[in-house]
């Protein structure tokens, strides 16, 4: 018999990025050596005395259940980390903990939408941000932004995307996949918009806070607007800035009745995010945060010269992302090009598959994070990796025919 699958569930598609890591598992567990370019993930090891803090807590047997809100050391850590780096004023009943930060915003989500419901999703966006509206009854409502602007949301794009229904702006800066990072002045014009419309709520996801180049500052979106502050969730986690990913901690920070909603669905689910990491965690935020500067450094150099390979490359079109770990590059130029076996390629998802299967280089299609014809790169890889990529897809591109 066919297993009874809740009817939700048919309105939601696998994750493209972890999609395009199983696709590439499968050709290595099939002995091809594949260049990837699609994981989000930091290359560098979690710093020796953040995972020695894990350790230590497993040996003085920190492994039991926690709040569900996550230990009060860590987030009086977190309260500390926002008031000096983000100028924000808040209290730990302010603060939630979760098994990574797409966990908080699921919960948020689940807490807060009705049937109907409309999450304004900027595009190109993260591809989790409009699954998970679907999943919760809502309806997310994309509104293109467009190269000209820096793949940003303009205040009069958002002004005409707002509805009675509206119930979230997300808006995620630096942003995956573009690396666009929203300026003060920017986030100012946007604020004045939602400050006309009390129903709307903002979520901030900032997981990329860190990773600016070139003289870049992150803004926080929460402390350009006193009027916003009390109906935005910052959205943050360790698993980019510490190398942390597979050590699963995220946070929401916001008004205490949303947190306690958020809290209550954590504590019929997970209960708690692990003890050994949270343990971790506090060391990451508190300690000595020269590995993340180093590391940002190195993400620049690569920033650069994989930009600059790509630009190389005819056919393809390259801007300069200002943060994240991600390159999104234009193919339009590759359109209409047949690859040597005489398919055409019609769209993004073709340069994807061609890439993949000539040059075998794994990349996503921009047409998954909400624009087309693009592609997604991560340069969270090492220079020989992201040279030998770009090399293979120059040599692919070249035994295309007009």
């Amino acid at each position: 018999m066919t297993f009874p699958i809740a009817d939700r569930l048919q309105v939601v598609k696998p994750s493209p990025s972890m999609a395009a890591k199983v696709r590439v598992d499968a050709l290595r567990a099939a002995g091809v050596e594949v260049i990837d370019f699609t994981i989000g993930e930091p290359d560098f090891p979690t710093p020796d005395h953040i995972a020695q803090a894990g350790i230590t807590a497993i040996n003085q047997g920190v492994t039991r259940y926690t709040a569900s809100t996550g230990t009060l050391a860590l987030r009086q850590a977190i309260v500390d980390k926002l008031r000096n780096e983000n100028g924000l004023d808040y209290t730990v009943a302010n603060i939630i903990v979760g098994g990574g930060a797409k966990q908080v915003i699921f919960s948020a989500f689940a807490a807060t939408i009705n049937p109907g419901d409309e999450v304004i999703v900027p595009a190109p966006y993260w591809v989790s941000y409009p699954d998970m509206a679907l999943l919760h009854g809502g309806r997310p409502v994309f509104v293109t932004c467009h190269p000209a602007n820096g793949f940003k949301l303009t205040a009069q794009a958002l002004e005409n995307a707002i509805t009675p229904r509206t119930r979230w702006l997300v808006l995620n800066t630096p942003n995956n996949p573009t690396g666009a990072v929203y300026t003060h002045d920017e986030l100012v014009a946007l604020a004045k918009v939602l400050e006309k419309h009390p129903n709307v709520l903002l979520m901030t996801d900032e997981i990329y806070e860190h990773f600016v180049y070139e003289g870049v500052k992150h803004a926080c979106p929460a402390a350009v607007s006193n009027v916003l502050r009390d109906r935005t969730l910052l959205i943050n986690g360790l698993s980019k800035s510490y190398a942390f990913t597979g050590w699963r901690i995220g946070y929401g920070a916001g008004p205490a009745d949303l947190i306690k909603a958020i809290n209550l669905l954590l504590s019929q689910s997970t209960s708690c995010a692990s003890a050994i990491s949270q343990a971790a965690a506090v060391v990451a935020l508190s300690g000595p945060q020269e590995c993340v500067s180093q590391n940002v450094s190195n993400y620049e150099i690569r920033r650069n010269l994989i930009v600059k390979l790509l630009n190389d490359i005819p056919g393809i079109s390259c801007l300069k992302p200002d943060g994240a770990f991600y390159v999104f590059p234009s193919v339009e130029g590759l359109l209409g090009r047949k690859t040597p076996d005489g398919k055409k390629l019609t769209s993004d998802i073709d340069v994807m598959n061609y890439f993949l299967d000539s040059a075998k280089v794994a990349t996503i299609d921009g047409t998954s994070y909400g624009l087309s014809p693009y592609l997604r790169l991560s340069f969270a890889t090492s220079i020989e990796t992201i040279e030998r990529g770009c090399r293979a897809m120059a040599q692919a591109v070249q035994c295309c025919t007009d």
